[in-house]
């Protein structure tokens, strides 16, 4: 027992030593409760075992100089200073390395935190006891190095916290950017909501004054819908007893020309006159009962006799095309005849009409007056006028005695596509793009009736032969007759798939032919009011169609640049199919005599096609 002691025992020049060796150590960490609570067990079992020698007194031989071993002792405490020197030098450079690679600060072992409390506090000689006492315990391998823990730094732990805490601060931070980005939009959100309501709060209550206002409406309405009926049946029982006295009057007229036609026959002209007298005394009477003022004879009411029609077809198989003209700057839209003489018109997209002398094309005339396309013309049944439609919404009648327009008609709202003469060339019947057909007066030049009925633009009409029958094609897919007098639509005739381009009737009125886009054409009878027959032309839009003098040869100019004749007697059979035009051909027609058939196309010519 006495070699470890006097191992540990040292002078006051080693207790220096130690302290000094001590202070090396305060550049270390401390170490943690566990390690402190293992030295107290360690330092209490070491002084029990130093009261079991043999009361020994550690001061005194402290003091005592043993002359016997002086060898041994120095040895041995050269020895430990030698280690601690290696072991001071060591830690020295390991600061050393770990200061040139970066300052570092590193948790405390429990002896170095003892050893630097102590020092810290003046405790030398307390120090130098532990140092005996700390290596007798680590040479008997009563402690491990492993069992030495790590004394807590609460630097470290305030530097945590504070990462921890400007973490937190960051969060927080972006946590109020948030919710006052959130607060931003939650009132923008508001205000938005705030507007609707009162847009919905104004809507609501506009919604109620309507319904206030219809049913007020509805319920003044209801008051005059007495009325309304009654007047309606008043009117219908004055259109009847007007219809009843047009009749009777008509017959009366009729009847007064019979007398005077005959007041050359064996009655005897007292008796005659007589007749013709009461007669005219009827007519007088029933027209002022009608309470209206009728001229001395209604042309669409005075019954006509239908001329003495040709029963022979026109021989189209022996026609090749004779001559061609070109005079239009632009396409001609539409050629009609002269119903006496060889002379043409044609109509072009340049707003100018042409007459030209048949056979030889020489140029007669040009109306020069429209503002844009002209796409209908029409001889008056005496020759002597024209009339012309066009695309500036406007219908012009030309005198050809006064070479110059006589009037213009500008009821319509639209282009006006075409016009027609009734046969006492005194009605005029217009056909325009804004859904209705109006008829003419031409004694007084105003309009006389209006028809609507079509839901898109009227393309085309034309007058039933010697009556007072209007036929108008429309495309809303329809071909319609009215009632020129009345101007009530009297039949509708429904099968076309698209727009319904031209009509023309056979010249006994019995039957009208109709074209539309798809190249379709069809024969509707009139009598039987039914279709008669379908004939395809197609793909291309078929333009316009005409009949021949017999009504049994019908020519179709189509978009294809060619005109196709079909017969219509019985069976339906083509024809022949003629080609000369380099682009669609626009119209074609029929000459009274049968002897020869004139087209005119979007080539800006006009070619005749003879035998």
């Amino acid at each position: 027992m006495r070699a470890p002691l006097t191992k540990c025992t040292s002078t006051e020049e080693n207790r220096g030593e130690y302290a000094s060796r001590a202070d090396s150590y305060l550049t270390f960490a401390g170490m943690s409760s566990e390690g402190d609570n293992e030295i107290d067990n360690a330092n209490a079992s070491e002084e029990n075992e130093e009261e079991s020698d043999d009361d020994f007194n550690y001061e005194e031989e402290v003091e005592v100089d043993s002359g016997s071993e002086p060898d041994d002792t120095q040895s041995e405490d050269l020895d430990a200073t030698l280690r601690s020197l290696e072991k001071l030098s060591y830690m020295l450079g390991k600061g050393k390395q770990g200061t040139d690679a970066a300052v570092t600060r590193k948790p405390e072992v429990a002896d170095d935190f003892v050893r630097n409390f102590l020092i810290r506090m003046g405790m030398t000689k307390t120090v130098a006891t532990f140092e005996t006492e700390w290596y007798q315990i680590r040479e008997k391998k009563r402690i491990l190095d492993s069992q030495i823990g790590l004394v807590p730094d609460e630097y470290v732990r305030s530097m945590k916290q504070d990462e921890i805490l400007t973490s937190l601060q960051h969060q927080l931070k972006q946590a109020n950017l948030l919710a006052q980005y959130r607060h931003e939009m939650l009132e923008k959100l508001r205000r938005e909501r705030n507007v609707h309501r009162m847009h919905h709060r104004r809507i609501a209550q506009e919604k109620n004054r309507l319904i206030v206002d219809v049913k007020r409406l509805r319920k003044h309405y209801a008051q005059y819908e007495p009325i309304i009926r009654e007047l309606k049946k008043k009117y219908d029982t004055l259109m009847r007893t007007k219809s009843m006295i047009a009749l009777e009057r008509d017959r009366l007229q009729a009847l007064l020309a019979a007398s005077e036609s005959g007041s050359e026959s064996s009655y005897g002209t007292g008796t005659v006159s007589s007749k013709a007298k009461s007669a005219k005394d009827m007519a007088a009477r029933s027209s002022s009962m009608s309470g209206q003022i009728y001229r001395a004879a209604d042309p669409l009411s005075i019954p006509r006799a239908v001329s003495a029609i040709s029963q022979e077809p026109t021989v189209v198989k022996t026609f090749v095309l004779q001559k061609t003209f070109k005079g239009h700057t632009m396409p001609i839209s539409n050629v009609v005849l002269h119903p006496k003489k060889p002379v043409a018109v044609t109509a072009s997209d340049d707003s100018t009409w042409q007459m030209w002398g048949l056979p030889a094309g020489d140029l007669i005339m040009t109306g020069d007056g429209h503002k844009s396309w002209v796409a209908g013309i029409d001889f008056h049944p005496n020759g002597m006028q024209l009339s012309s439609s066009s695309g500036d919404c406007t219908v012009k009648v030309w005198s050809f005695e006064k070479a110059c327009c006589i009037h213009t008609f500008s009821d319509h709202t639209q282009a006006v596509w075409g016009v027609s003469y009734h046969n006492s060339g005194e009605v005029l019947a217009s056909a325009s793009m804004d859904h209705t057909a109006r008829i003419w007066d031409l004694v007084s030049m105003k309009c006389r009736g209006t028809l609507r009925g079509h839901v898109d633009s009227v393309n085309g009409c034309i007058w039933q032969p010697y009556n007072s029958i209007l036929c108008t094609a429309s495309s809303d897919k329809t071909v319609s007759l009215w009632d020129a007098r009345s101007s009530l639509c009297v039949q509708t005739f429904y099968g076309h798939q698209s727009s319904c381009n031209h009509a023309a009737f056979d010249p006994k009125g019995e039957t009208v032919v109709s074209v539309d886009a798809n190249g379709i054409v069809k024969i509707w009878d009139i009598r039987k009011v039914a279709e008669y027959a379908t004939i395809d032309v197609g793909p291309h839009p078929a333009n316009k169609c005409a009949v021949d003098k017999s009504g049994y040869v019908v020519a179709i100019a189509s978009s294809d640049s060619t005109i196709k004749c079909f017969q219509t007697y019985g069976e339906v059979v083509p024809i022949r199919e003629f080609q000369g035009h380099t682009d669609a051909v626009q119209a074609v027609v029929f000459d009274r005599a049968g002897k020869y058939m004139v087209s005119a196309g979007s080539d800006c010519t006009f070619r005749i096609w003879g035998p």
